[in-house]
């Protein structure tokens, strides 16, 4: 079990085949199993879980951990897909979003709830991926999902970007949250920047970059 900071941009499958080639490279195995335990968008960064060999069966275990974010928010716009992979659709009225404001509508959002998902995610609609229906223009609904947000901390306000702590059972969307949290204010809200900073017990403190898992696996090698 390896814990890794990916990198933003990449994709999680990019970071699972990079660690089995530099593993297969360096170690010179042959082949070898490598999965992870919950993606992240390519648009965000932070913790991952891979799994390595047999540990690929414990991958389960951990997906079911809660997951705690550092989301920024961009208030007063919208988009489709609730973060920057695509353009503003909606500007709405943000002035009146104060501080206290901001605080006291995030503490209803703490607790058991339902959330509908993004439609520009990698859910199943009629045995296609929901964001082959975004992309082409598709309008679907995706149904409800139970999630828990256990807490909710407001970390920064500096309009019109507001930072926030989540700790939020698996499932939880953050872009959805994003996209709710700016209705709840009145206005509106996308997701500009999103890091995974624990998994359970996990921190990304504790993660490889790609980099210092290449220098592990060279001090593996000449032992």
């Amino acid at each position: 079990m390896l814990l890794f900071d990916k990198a933003m941009y990449w994709t999680s499958f990019d970071l699972v085949n990079k660690v089995r080639i530099m593993i297969r490279s360096v170690l010179g195995t042959g082949k070898i199993k490598v999965g992870h335990a919950g993606t992240l968008d390519p648009l965000a960064s932070g913790l991952m879980i891979l799994c390595t060999g047999k540990a690929t069966k414990r991958i389960s275990d951990f997906m079911d951990m809660d997951k705690e974010y550092i989301a920024v928010l961009h208030i007063g716009e919208t988009t489709p897909s609730f973060d920057l992979e695509t353009e503003v659709d909606g500007h709405f009225p943000s002035g009146h979003v104060t501080r206290e404001l901001a605080e006291n509508v995030l503490t209803k959002f703490k607790g058991e709830q339902n959330q509908v998902p993004p439609l520009y995610s990698a859910k199943f609609i009629d045995g296609k991926r929901a964001y082959e229906y975004a992309r082409k223009g598709h309008e679907k609904e995706l149904a409800p999902a139970k999630i828990n947000i256990r807490e909710a901390e407001l970390l920064g306000f500096n309009p019109p970007e507001i930072t926030i702590r989540l700790l939020c059972s698996k499932g939880t969307y953050v872009r959805s949250f994003a996209r709710d949290y700016g209705s709840a204010l009145e206005s509106g809200a996308y997701l500009s920047s999103l890091r995974r900073t624990a998994i359970g017990s996990f921190n990304v403190k504790d993660a490889y970059t790609i980099e210092k898992f290449q220098d592990f696996l060279q001090q593996m090698k000449q032992t």
